[in-house]
């Protein structure tokens, strides 16, 4: 008998397969969903103008159920954050792109639904990260 299969300290190694089809699926809604919603949806004009593209990072946060994703663009790079929440989990999703080239692709499960000040807290935190690495560049 295994020990680890009771634990909740080891859950992740029985869900890991679960968790993985999961998130492989919510990329894959998310990121079409994402660019097909913008171009249905038209943004505001802008207040000034806008800089260049590879000047300046270029961040879209929207609300996505009880969770939030943010999407930053800075030339050819971007930068993904996915925050699902339901009931019984979160599921954190993180990447990283340079042209077609996935640097960064991770994600994360926790056991119990994060609250909005949370969600808020990991996308500002998120958010921030983005910015100091892009200032040491």
């Amino acid at each position: 008998m295994n020990p680890f299969l009771g634990s909740d300290t080891h859950r992740t190694w029985t869900t890991f397969a679960g968790v993985a089809l999961v998130v492989s699926a919510l990329v894959l809604i998310s990121l079409p969903w994402m660019s097909s919603a913008s171009a249905a949806e038209p943004s505001p004009p802008p207040t000034t103008a806008s800089p260049p593209a590879s000047k300046e990072l270029q961040v879209e946060v929207t609300k996505k159920g009880l969770g939030k994703e943010v999407s930053i663009k800075k030339g050819d790079k971007e930068w993904f954050m996915l925050i699902e929440v339901t009931p019984e989990n979160t599921v954190v999703v993180r990447q990283e792109k340079e042209n077609e080239t996935y640097l960064v692709d991770e994600s994360e499960t926790h056991d119990r639904p994060m609250t909005q000040a949370e969600v808020d807290v990991a996308i500002e935190d998120f958010i921030n990260s983005v910015k100091t690495q892009v200032k040491r560049k």
